[in-house]
């Protein structure tokens, strides 16, 4: 199977209205830039979006908020997005908020065909509403769900032809679990090489569960909130 595509358009062919799609990052770390970036120009809507946030109000997910593009988030968190907060508080945008390691858990059960779980997580709060509780070793837990998607679009730092992944430091964060759970599932990355260049031991997706792999450019890397410390001159 040739998983190698040329460009981000061939990538994301056969994503049309109404799909769930998953799509890996945390904030603006290891988000799939070329990705989204067509996903707008290609104008899906009604999308159901599982991500840990939404980006900013013009990168990111934020972008496809914008557009009112997007139907329903998926997500752990607002964040620094004041569309996204609009959109939610005034019900144009269907918001389910999970706890942030729930909502880990439930997309790497997703890609485990583990249909669901229980967790102590979000006991006693809205997160419980609705769902089964059972006592285990003297605590409630609530039945989790697991999540999959139509399409999961991930961003690697390394990838072979085979769909072999590795991730760079913190950029890790959602996209392994991700890889796992899509239907289809598109690695975007930033330096393709070929089969045999990778050391196995630091694969951290295997390349079975990657269906298309493309090179990324471009990566604008954007980082939310810059802190730095004024410089002590010496004496």
């Amino acid at each position: 199977m040739n998983k190698v595509v040329e460009n981000v358009e061939q990538a994301l062919v056969g994503i049309e209205d109404g799909m769930t799609l998953m799509l890996g990052g945390f904030g603006l770390c290891g988000i799939p830039e070329n990705s989204i970036g067509e996903l707008v120009r290609k104008g899906v809507k009604n999308l159901t979006c599982i991500s840990n946030n939404a980006g900013v109000d013009d990168f990111g997910l934020g972008l496809l908020l914008q557009g009112k593009q997007i139907k329903k988030m998926i997500s752990s968190y607002v964040g620094e997005n004041d569309e996204f907060e609009r959109q939610m508080l005034s019900g144009e945008l269907e918001v389910d908020l999970i706890p942030q390691g729930s909502l880990a858990e439930r997309c790497r059960a997703g890609g485990a065909g583990i249909p669901a779980f229980y967790t102590p997580a979000g006991f006693g709060t809205e997160v419980a509403e609705g769902k089964e509780i059972r006592i285990y070793n003297g605590k409630p837990h609530i039945l989790e769900n697991a999540l999959t998607a139509d399409f999961a679009i991930v961003k690697a730092w390394k990838g072979d032809a085979a769909g072999n992944l590795i991730y760079k430091a913190t950029a890790r964060n959602f996209n392994p679990m991700m890889a796992m759970a899509g239907k289809i599932t598109i690695a975007e990355v930033e330096e393709l090489v070929p089969i045999g260049s990778l050391d196995p031991n630091q694969i951290h997706t295997p390349g079975i569960f990657v269906q298309r792999i493309f090179q990324g450019n471009n990566f604008e890397k954007r980082i939310e909130q810059r802190t730095v410390q004024k410089r002590v001159e010496e004496i």
